[in-house]
């Protein structure tokens, strides 16, 4: 039952839920990672050698009932979930992944045991592991100028690079949210990007007007109504950004090519498309936005998340404490 238990909980995600179809990916990944961890240590030899199907986001109530008897979800307790947690520790897993595919273990047995296809729910009283708070870098200004001269502006594809990285810099969107953007989505009369974040919850983004400028470029550049090959009808008429075959950019697709302009833009250390986004909040806030609008900007569902940005910024904190600190001030 196992299976076809999280194939009906990954369609309750999308239908009732309204996930969005990333978050349903990632639920997808974390329960396959435990079935095959389950087939692996708790079935008999003969049984493991059974190639069941893989949970697929996409793919609900297409499974066999003869590989799902296989894992019956009687068969999962405590002990259970507790091996799978110590196998990930021991194969090196980081902690972070550890407490996600924790967590879609428990929504996924929360589901199970609501809706009554379990009478005990083997993840109560399970501890969740603790991790490291750490604070978020951030990058100054000129840091961020190099990145943003790294796209070669005379190839189609390194101007419409950098004009990604504009929008970016101007909204402070997620990368996924980047990739998810349509044309309709674009409104450059009010300079305003409109989109769905986490949980499909609506937020409607100011841009600089230079941001927008760079998207209306993009927009009109005639090597982007047609791919490589020259097919103008296989180009997607829906999505903003679009890969070299004409089809929308994945999520990965602007990572990777992030990641290959900030190697290439020679700046030392970790520094990830995330980064970024942090630099985004902690350029706002020293420049005297509040924290309440940096937590609609960025969709930040507890303004605890936001807050955080108070305590990366050396600047800030220098001019919080001579404008609080008694001693500080101008006589």
């Amino acid at each position: 039952m196992f299976i076809s238990t999280a194939q009906k909980f990954l369609k309750h995600l999308r239908t009732i839920r309204n996930a969005s179809e990333h978050t349903v990916r990632n639920y997808a990944i974390d329960l396959n990672a435990f079935k095959i961890y389950i087939e692996t240590h708790h079935l008999p030899p003969k049984a493991s050698q059974e190639v069941t199907p893989k949970i697929h986001h996409n793919m609900v109530d297409k499974y066999s009932t003869a590989y799902d008897a296989l894992i019956p979800l009687s068969m999962i307790d405590r002990k259970t979930i507790r091996g799978f947690l110590a196998t990930l520790t021991q194969n090196g897993i980081n902690k972070k992944t550890i407490v996600r595919r924790l967590s879609s273990i428990r929504a996924f047995f929360k589901y199970a045991f609501s809706h009554k296809f379990i009478s005990i729910n083997p993840t109560e009283e399970l501890d969740t592991p603790k991790i490291e708070k750490k604070l978020p870098t951030s990058l100054s200004y000129d840091q961020v100028l190099k990145i943003f001269a790294a796209p070669d502006l005379s190839t189609f594809l390194g101007f419409r690079d950098r004009v990604i990285m504009e929008l970016f810099y101007s909204s402070g969107l997620r990368v996924s949210e980047l990739a998810s953007l349509n044309r309709r989505d674009f409104d450059p009369q009010n300079l305003l990007v409109r989109l769905k974040g986490k949980g499909k919850k609506e937020r409607v983004i100011p841009i600089t007007k230079n941001a927008a400028q760079w998207i209306q470029k993009y927009l009109e550049h005639p090597e982007r109504h047609t791919c490589t090959d020259g097919h103008r009808e296989q180009v997607d008429s829906q999505a903003i950004f679009l890969n070299k075959l004409g089809t929308r950019l994945t999520t990965r697709s602007i990572d990777r090519t992030f990641d290959n302009y900030i190697k290439n833009s020679g700046l030392a250390g970790k520094i990830t498309p995330h980064t970024i986004r942090h630099t985004i909040a902690t350029h706002w806030l020293e420049n005297g936005m509040d924290l309440k609008t940096i937590q609609v900007l960025l969709g930040h569902t507890s303004l605890s998340t936001t807050t955080i940005y108070t305590q990366v910024s050396p600047k800030l904190k220098k001019k919080v404490y001579h404008q609080s600190h008694p001693r500080a001030k101008a006589p």
